[in-house]
């Protein structure tokens, strides 16, 4: 792996960003260190997706900072993009492309030579149990199997840091757990993995620590154990989001 041994291994640091009149991320700030799953959480439109883009260097933030393994995203974003691995439940894939091509494809633009990419690809469909399918094309591919290349795909160059945007939408309970293993062990082995989810029951099961998120900003972070005795030991994740919420919102203004 590449990236900075020095410091978090993602850091944004009062990120705005706005949509003419609309505020997305207002003032959001935190920290994801090496072998860590950070949880990003809240409802729709809380802007966790438009975060995550930001740290991608799919949009550029309004203000504030963004940084992926040391480097930030903004002035130099194809360095920061080499240190990055991006999934998303939305991500396609070339249906006519086998699994291997896909592979090929994408470790060539991440600068990889053919020796390397076969080595990575070889390593990869172990992890993720691809053998079987990598000669097959994507369009024939069950949804949790067109996952699990969209995560080869996405780890392909060993890159230090993974986001993960919904990664589990659309699959069913094995293949949901088939990928919460695989990113422990990828935390396991030193990456730092943020998370973005609204199955708050996986975030529970999956993250060290998490943030929650409310209209653009940082409502609460800490442990689940943390969060759900500060919400009055609330039961579950769930329930200690919404009493947090309804806390805030009774507030006067």
């Amino acid at each position: 792996m590449t990236g900075s041994s020095n410091g978090p291994a993602v850091v944004i640091d009062s990120l705005r960003k706005t949509f003419g009149a609309t505020t997305a991320v207002d003032g959001l700030s935190l920290t994801v260190s090496a072998g860590e799953i950070y949880g990003l959480l809240g409802a729709n439109g809380a802007g966790k997706t438009t975060t995550l883009r930001i740290l991608a260097g799919i949009l550029v933030p309004t203000s504030g900072r963004a940084v992926v393994g040391g480097v930030d995203v903004a002035a130099h974003p194809q360095a920061a993009q080499r240190r990055l691995g991006f999934l998303t439940g939305t991500t396609g894939l070339y249906a006519r492309l086998t699994a291997r091509e896909i592979l090929e494809y994408f470790g060539r633009l991440h600068g990889l030579s053919a020796a390397a990419v076969a080595e990575r690809t070889a390593l990869v469909s172990r992890a993720l149990d691809l053998g079987a399918i990598l000669d097959r094309r994507c369009e024939g591919l069950s949804t949790g199997l067109r996952q699990r290349v969209s995560i080869a795909r996405a780890v392909l160059h060993d890159p230090p840091v993974l986001i993960l945007d919904e990664p589990t939408v659309g699959l069913d309970v094995l293949a949901s757990r088939f990928l919460r293993d695989f990113v422990r062990a990828e935390r396991d082995r030193g990456k730092a993995v943020l998370v973005s989810t609204h199955y708050l029951a996986e975030a529970e099961l999956l993250c060290s620590r998490i943030g929650l998120l409310h209209q653009g900003r940082l409502l609460r972070e800490g442990s689940p154990a943390a969060l759900r005795a500060e919400a009055g030991d609330a039961t579950n994740l769930e329930d200690a989001f919404l009493r947090l919420v309804e806390a805030l919102e009774a507030r006067p203004s």
